[in-house]
């Protein structure tokens, strides 16, 4: 689900899939034919935060997904922040919540909309007030929450598990 570049952001000209030698050896790329651009499509980081609320784990609803389907707060990386910043800004924009704590629970692989995910537990307290883009949330114990087979759901898991819980997963589906 990568954003598919067709023209040179440079000089508009129709960008190619040209193969050129590179460290690792042959690699097929965009490129431009007439000013040399190459578009890398590098995956982007992603930040994810399981949110612990008054000792229950905080799931957030995007407001474009099925009514049954909650996930971490996340959200993009800004120029100039760090991975921690980042995450606390978001935590604040989309739950109106202060962070108290905040540590790392690990780096995920989500290869299908070609992201790096960068997870924190955060420790955080005050009113939730969603954002636009967020339309419920729900508390869950953390022996009572549910997984999903996917990048965020793995840092759930894994966090759970250094709480000494055994995750169990569910079917997710973006399409449910």
């Amino acid at each position: 689900m990568a954003h598919e570049f067709k023209f040179c952001p440079n000089c508009a000209t129709p960008l190619e899939m040209i193969a050129s030698l590179e460290d690792g050896g042959e690699v097929q790329r965009m490129r431009c034919v007439a000013c040399g651009y190459t578009h890398w499509n590098n995956p982007v980081p992603v930040l994810a935060a399981v949110i612990e609320y008054n000792g229950q784990i905080l799931l957030a609803r995007n407001a474009a997904w099925s009514a049954k389907m909650y996930a971490l707060i996340t959200g993009f990386m800004e120029a100039g922040e760090t991975p921690k910043g980042g995450i606390e800004r978001e935590i604040a924009e989309e739950t109106s919540l202060t962070t108290h704590e905040l540590n790392l629970i690990g780096v995920y692989d989500f290869q299908r909309m070609n992201q790096v995910i960068i997870a924190y537990h955060a420790v955080c307290s005050g009113e939730v007030k969603l954002s636009p883009e967020l339309v419920d949330w729900k508390l869950y114990a953390p022996e009572e929450v549910k997984c999903w087979p996917a990048g965020t759901g793995y840092a759930l898991a894994d966090w759970l598990k250094s709480r000494g819980h055994e995750p169990q997963f569910v079917e997710w589906s973006r399409r449910a």
